[in-house]
């Protein structure tokens, strides 16, 4: 183990509220959920999924949560099943859905209101 892993091994895992962190855990939950979402930068997976997205999940070995969470169309109970917001915005693509969506949902503000928020913050 590196001098800096071994250093951050002890510290306390970082906390936001209301907010899954994605660490190792959350990695290695997510995996077959990320890798998934992954694939939907092809049209052809694209196409697979929506014809049938119960056995899309099932090819990529998605435990029963996840897949519960994808056909339900959580995305925020998809973020605690260790899925990466940045991989699961292909899926939001596929619900016509983007980045900024996500991140309303996620605070439980209007995307209106979640954008106003991002511009104020650039603007301070």
């Amino acid at each position: 183990m590196s001098e800096a892993l071994a250093a951050g091994a002890g510290r306390a895992k970082r906390e936001i509220f209301g907010t899954p962190i994605f660490g190792p855990e959350a990695a290695q939950k997510g995996y077959a959920l990320n890798k998934m979402c992954f694939s939907f930068n092809d049209a052809g997976a694209r196409a697979a999924f929506v014809e049938d997205e119960a056995a899309y999940c099932a090819r990529y070995g998605l435990t029963a949560a996840q897949t519960e969470a994808i056909l339900k169309r959580d995305l925020l109970k998809l973020l605690d099943e260790g899925g990466n917001a940045y991989y699961l915005a292909k899926f939001a693509g596929i619900l016509g859905l983007n980045m900024q969506d996500i991140g309303a949902l996620q605070t439980g503000m209007t995307v209106e209101q979640f954008k106003a928020k991002l511009l104020a913050a650039r603007d301070n």
